[in-house]
């Protein structure tokens, strides 16, 4: 296996185990969120449709990156942190209205 391949690998399994305990953090708070009163419930429900966008993009995006090869992954780094970012920024803000 190449250096390349293994950079890869690794860059995928670290973004992959992030988004993954972004997905059930995420579940655990929807479960607290249910218990709020109705008013707040709908507002953490238009949050949770945003963070679930979020996770199916992330989810996109790591998958087309595990798709790409040679070199065409690296320029798709970028773009995963951002998703990363984001999704993890909009968790974090949920988390704080909860």
């Amino acid at each position: 296996m190449h250096t390349k391949d293994k950079t890869k690998d690794a860059y995928i399994d670290m973004i992959k185990a992030q988004i993954d305990e972004l997905n059930a953090s995420m579940h655990k708070l929807e479960a607290k969120a249910s218990e709020a009163r109705e008013d707040a419930r709908v507002k953490y429900r238009e949050e949770m449709d945003k963070l679930v966008h979020q996770s199916k993009l992330a989810g996109a995006k790591l998958a087309e990156l595990r798709a790409a090869t040679g070199d065409a992954w690296q320029a798709m780094v970028a773009e995963m942190d951002k998703l990363r970012d984001a999704f993890t920024h909009s968790f974090n803000y949920f988390k704080s209205q909860v």
